[in-house]
């Protein structure tokens, strides 16, 4: 901000999101494993079912039929991106980014492009970098910024640990130059010592995916190597969450929705609690999606205002957290009129 009080800022000016057609209920996971996982999971953590993409469908798909309703909400066409991030940890490839590839589906032929993986903490990671360029650089009046998730390209559906939990998805938002602030604060931070606790660790330069290595450990599948503390996001995320607000120079009241990684309700509902703010004030989208990973805030955001949950002026954070462990929080000024959600269910 100028000295005069005025300066350029990064606004949301549309959302959207994108889930696959096919949907895989309990039951059906029951069937597959041969033991009843259902009411343990909705009772534990709050899944009912998940999407899964088709056979023919890769990650950059999710990632454009996403950010085609965030544009189209937008009011704007792909050729008017100058910047595009997608935050995955589920590329299309090793190399080159899956934004490029989304970059070519959209026709974005103006706009920078490159991934961001941080695993689930992508997306806010990826807004918090892109609000930044938007706020700086006269050149960049519009970011799409996409979280995108084929997780079930690295499933074992035998394994109840993850099959039960991961699923596909995409969330987009475009931001827009604005005169008055809409993306107000980013806080980043990881605790690196996790690096090999959560992840796909086969297929990149330390094991690569050699025939000798599949045949020996298979192909590449997420996997826990090793057991995170059960509370460690709720250890983290209320500090977090803390640190986000002060740093946007507001109180947790002031607040109207807290969107977080929707990995676990319950969890969700002890980060409440520690923050002295009622259910009333979050959003859930699990029960209905599964975990779509570093799409899942994104997908959030757009389900909340699709549902008329934010006004203009609503302040809104945004917490993440994922494989590595890295972590993100962010806080929102939303400026929109309306519902601004791009459907999928």
């Amino acid at each position: 901000m100028r000295p005069d009080g005025t300066g350029r800022f990064a606004q949301v000016a549309g959302t959207g999101r994108y889930l696959p057609e096919r949907v895989v209920g309990n039951d059906e996971l029951e069937a597959r494993l041969g033991e009843p996982v259902g009411d343990w999971l909705e009772r534990n953590v709050g899944i009912r079912r998940r999407h899964v993409m088709a056979e023919g469908q890769t990650t950059s798909d999710l990632a454009a039929a996403a950010a085609r309703r965030a544009l189209d909400r937008a009011g704007i066409g792909p050729a008017e991106v100058d910047l595009l991030i997608v935050g995955t940890d589920t590329p299309d490839q090793l190399s080159p980014a899956t934004a490029s590839v989304v970059q070519a589906k959209l026709g974005a032929v103006n706009a920078g492009v490159f991934d961001v993986n941080c695993a689930c903490a992508a997306w806010v990671t990826g807004l918090d970098v892109a609000s930044r360029y938007v706020a700086t650089d006269p050149g960049c009046e519009h970011a799409l910024v996409v979280g995108a998730y084929g997780m079930t390209r690295f499933l074992d559906w035998d394994d109840k640990h993850t099959a039960t939990l991961f699923a596909d998805g995409a969330g987009a938002v475009v931001l827009r130059a604005a005169d008055e602030p809409g993306v107000l604060t980013g806080v980043l931070r990881a605790d690196g010592s996790w690096h090999d606790a959560l992840g796909i660790f086969t297929g990149g330069a330390a094991r690569p995916a050699t025939p000798a290595t599949v045949a020996a450990g298979g192909p590449p599948r997420v996997a826990f190597a090793r057991k995170i503390p059960a509370s460690f996001n709720l250890d983290h995320w209320p500090d977090l969450v803390r640190a986000a607000v002060a740093k946007a120079g507001l109180a947790l009241d002031d607040v109207a929705l807290f969107l977080f990684t929707q990995l676990n309700l319950r969890t969700i509902e002890q980060v409440m609690a520690a923050l002295g703010q009622p259910m009333s004030r979050t959003h859930w989208t699990m029960d209905r999606y599964g975990y779509t990973g570093s799409a899942c805030v994104p997908i959030t955001l757009d389900h909340a205002a699709e549902r008329g949950r934010l006004r203009p002026g609503d302040h809104v954070v945004l917490c993440a957290s994922g494989g590595g462990v890295a972590m993100a929080a962010g806080v929102l000024r939303w400026t929109l009129d309306g519902a601004t959600g791009g459907g999928g269910g």
